[in-house]
């Protein structure tokens, strides 16, 4: 398959409401989609991160510079998906911008073959069940309107995010309203380990999981956290490969792995991850960064392999888009149904994506 050009389009689309976590809140996903046009099909894949380094460190206009100068270079003009990773593995680091191209030229080769990316990636299901996360909130009152309405929609699960100040209480108040629903809570690394006190209050209310309690690079912490709450530890930001979770298993400093394409490398490198967790016995969700449809689509796919038996991250368009840039994503009766088009099964829609692009760029051009 030859390359002959790949687009950068800045989009900057709002979100229905604010949406708050410990590290910071958003009012508009402000990011870049990365269009590779070859000489039999082009593929589109969606740079996941944010303007600033705050969920991770990689952000936009980093992530820019180091696709133009640094990974295009090494994958023009003759490529395959599979050698993405061995022909970038120079480059240290930016997981997030090597996803977004490895992404795209693996759309394009499977749209060549006709090919569907839940069947490439072994997808066992047609539909998978959906989560919704719910930001941290001005009010407790605030917080029961907004789950209450989460729950009236049809999601079978409902996620928090927490931070220190905002933790029990918000907790206990959402059990005592909703009873028995399926129930998780999202920290973004906001504690340490001296919180382990604090973080076993949790225990009391039945919840799923904790997700990433402390720092990323704290995996002996987050085992000995595991030894202390009754609560199954999930990592997220922690888990950056097949690797990663190895490690973080072996050492029992999680019972949960929280999948993130985009964070780990694409999804070849998820698809590895979930199946050394299978092979542990260890249940995985797919998370979610806030993705247009463009990340979606992708990412239900990867949520029907078989050993995503929590339901994820992966939401419909509308609860953070009023107008999405592809074809909405919806929810139906609690799931929602796996693209079977070739490639991600999604495209922009032409119209809407010009009203939202705020600038473009070519990468390359053979």
């Amino acid at each position: 398959m030859k390359i002959e050009r790949i687009e950068l389009l800045h989009v900057a689309i709002p979100l229905v409401s604010p949406f708050r976590t410990s590290f910071g809140t958003m009012t508009t996903k402000d990011t870049f989609l990365l269009r590779v046009v070859t000489d039999v099909a082009e593929g589109w894949a969606e740079f996941a991160a944010d303007p600033e380094p705050l969920y991770c460190s990689e952000f936009v206009a980093a992530a820019e510079i180091v696709l133009a100068d640094h990974l295009v270079p090494r994958v023009t003009p003759e490529i395959t998906s599979a050698q993405v990773a061995p022909l970038t593995e120079a480059i240290k680091g930016h997981k997030l911008a090597k996803a977004t191209l490895e992404t795209a030229i693996l759309d394009a080769e499977l749209r060549s073959y006709g090919m569907p990316i839940g069947a490439f990636l072994g997808a066992t299901k047609d539909r998978v069940p959906s989560g919704v996360s719910v930001g941290i909130k001005d009010s407790i009152k605030a917080l029961i309107e907004d789950v209450e309405g989460y729950l009236a929609e049809g999601y079978l699960r409902i996620k928090l995010k927490i931070e220190p100040g905002w933790d029990v209480e918000p907790v206990r108040e959402v059990r005592q309203r909703f009873g028995d629903i399926l129930l998780q809570v999202d920290a973004n690394t906001a504690y340490t380990l001296a919180d382990a006190e604090h973080l076993r209050r949790l225990d009391e209310f039945d919840l799923l999981l904790i997700e990433q309690p402390l720092a990323e690079d704290d995996i002996r912490g987050h085992s000995l956290l595991a030894q202390r709450v009754r609560t199954p530890i999930c990592l997220d930001e922690s888990i950056t490969s097949a690797k990663d979770a190895a490690t973080a298993i072996a050492l029992d400093a999680c019972r949960v792995v929280n999948i993130k394409p985009a964070r780990v490398g694409g999804y070849l490198e998820a698809r590895r991850i979930h199946d050394v967790a299978v092979a542990h016995g260890i249940p995985v969700w797919c998370g979610g960064m806030l993705e247009t449809g463009v990340g979606r689509g992708p990412n239900l796919a990867l949520a029907a392999l078989p050993g995503f038996v929590l339901p994820g991250d992966v939401s419909a368009s509308k609860r953070y888009f009023a107008e999405d840039i592809t074809e909405p994503f919806e929810l139906v009766d609690g799931y929602q149904i796996v693209p079977t088009g070739p490639g991600i099964g999604i495209d922009p829609i032409p119209g809407t994506l010009r009203r939202f692009t705020t600038a473009t760029r070519t990468l390359y051009s053979s």
